[in-house]
């Protein structure tokens, strides 16, 4: 038997853009639960709204011509839903740790969608909010960032009261199951577009983002897939895995696959109105713009079972996979990849000693990964792709095969002599070692690494070795 269709318009919503319309939107919701489940329609419209609180068994639909605009407390009458209370914000930063300031939420949920083909604007969104509250302070910032003022850096990261009544997020989904996310536009997310944690049986599908900080990010999920989707993001990370210490506990990211999608760095909103703009150079960590795929930074309980295929990332930050609190990345599938217009390393593998976690948290692992079929051309000269581990806590069992990178080059004779200090606890980005010593792969206390065809070339000379390799065990076939 079909379930029933809720038209937000006949529970008080006005869609004209200047009506605040959650409130009637909440309450067709509430309706479509009552039912015992349902699909809550927005039709053609501007629906101007505040939190938008999601129920088990319900749809949200955006038909053609529907836009939710994230309304802005310092314009419009009205305020988020406030951040919940939960663990302290002491291993992960205040947007990772709370999700009913957001535009769409849901906490302990089942059987749940929000589908498109409509839009959602974030206009009065932050992409601002405090960083973590640990109490070490090593590795929470990259190094690139060490030149900022304190004045800086209190305008990315104000004090959480100044977070009240703000929302930092366009969806945010915590401990659900079964959920799907499908054929929307997100044009500016905050500071995240889409933040799903502790999530069980979660498909995002044709997706397309344009926003100011991070893409999708998916925080402690098992069991998700994400395909077809396009995600410009210049200012931070375009699809991210996670698996935090937000639950209270560290919980694996495991059995995900990422499929078919392109990532990019393009000035903001210019992937959308199809300009694809250039201008923008630095991302606020005062590295190149970033856009990327990758696996941490936050990384308390690991990452199993992760295949990554089919996808193309332009004026970006190549792919990285990251264990630096502690947690094990292990049986990581990369295939079918395309780069063009690297700005850091292509791909970067970083086994660190941050341990931004609980007392006891020890130093993580990195073993079986495959990373095959992937082409970048015009790779930023300065950073060849690293596979770094640390003494004692070797990356294992890395496959690299059908490879092949072409890099700016113009390295000079003195960078091949440099031997880049450790850095075990340093938050971890390709440009925390500054130039490397090769131009085309460096390894650095790895074991097992075998190389199959990969092919490394540069488009100008370059005085660097084309491979350097410390305390490093490799096999290079033809």
């Amino acid at each position: 038997m079909p379930l029933s269709l809720f038209d937000a318009r006949d529970h008080g919503a006005r869609g004209d853009g200047r009506t605040i319309d959650s409130d009637a939107i909440n309450r067709a919701i509430a309706a479509a639960a009552q039912a015992g489940g349902g699909t809550v329609l927005l039709g053609p419209g501007r629906f101007l709204c505040f939190s938008l609180r999601l129920a088990s068994g319900v749809t949200l639909l955006l038909a053609v011509g529907a836009v939710i605009e994230a309304a802005d407390p310092a314009r419009h009458a009205g305020r988020y839903d406030p951040p919940e209370e939960g663990p302290e914000e002491l291993y992960q930063d205040f947007g990772h740790s709370h999700w009913r300031n957001s535009l769409i939420w849901g906490d302990g949920l089942h059987d749940v969608a929000i589908l498109g083909p409509g839009r959602i604007e974030g206009k009065g969104l932050t992409r601002d909010g405090p960083g973590a509250r640990w109490r070490k302070e090593t590795g929470e910032r990259p190094l690139s960032m060490q030149g900022m003022s304190e004045a800086e850096i209190r305008a990315l990261e104000p004090e959480a009261e100044r977070m009240n009544g703000l929302g930092n997020k366009a969806i945010a989904l915590k401990n659900c199951r079964n959920v799907r996310v499908a054929d929307l536009t997100i044009d500016g997310g905050g500071h995240f577009a889409l933040l799903a944690t502790g999530v069980d049986g979660l498909t995002v599908e044709r997706l397309t983002i344009d926003t100011e900080r991070d893409g999708i990010d998916l925080d402690c999920v098992r069991n998700a897939r994400v395909a077809h989707c396009r995600v410009n993001t210049p200012n931070d990370d375009a699809i991210v895995l996670k698996s935090s210490f937000a639950l209270g506990r560290p919980a694996a990211t495991e059995a995900v696959v990422i499929e078919h999608c392109s990532v990019s760095g393009f000035d903001p909103g210019t992937m959308l109105d199809g300009t694809f703009g250039r201008t923008q150079q630095i991302a606020p960590d005062r590295d190149r713009v970033t856009g990327r795929i990758k696996l941490g930074t936050e990384s308390n309980g690991g990452f199993c079972d992760i295949a990554i295929r089919d996808c193309r990332f332009e004026r970006s930050r190549g792919l990285a996979l990251e264990t630096v609190d502690g947690g094990t990345i292990e049986n990581v599938s990369v295939s079918g990849i395309t780069m063009r217009e690297v700005t850091t390393a292509p791909i970067f593998l970083r086994l660190g000693d941050r341990r931004r976690g609980p007392p006891g948290t020890g130093i993580g692992a990195m073993r079986g990964v495959s990373i095959e079929d992937v082409e970048a051309i015009g790779i930023d000269g300065r950073f060849a792709a690293t596979i770094a581990g640390l003494p004692g806590h070797e990356i294992e069992d890395v496959r690299l095969r059908d490879v092949r990178l072409v890099y700016e080059g113009g390295g000079r004779a003195e960078d091949a002599a440099r031997r880049p200090p450790l850095l075990a606890d340093a938050y971890p980005e390709p440009s925390m070692f500054g130039v490397t010593p090769a131009w085309g792969l460096w390894l650095r206390h790895a074991r097992g690494v075998r190389l199959d065809d990969v092919r490394l070339e540069t488009e100008r000379p370059d005085a660097r070795p084309e491979i350097v390799s410390e305390a490093a065990e490799m096999v290079r076939k033809p």
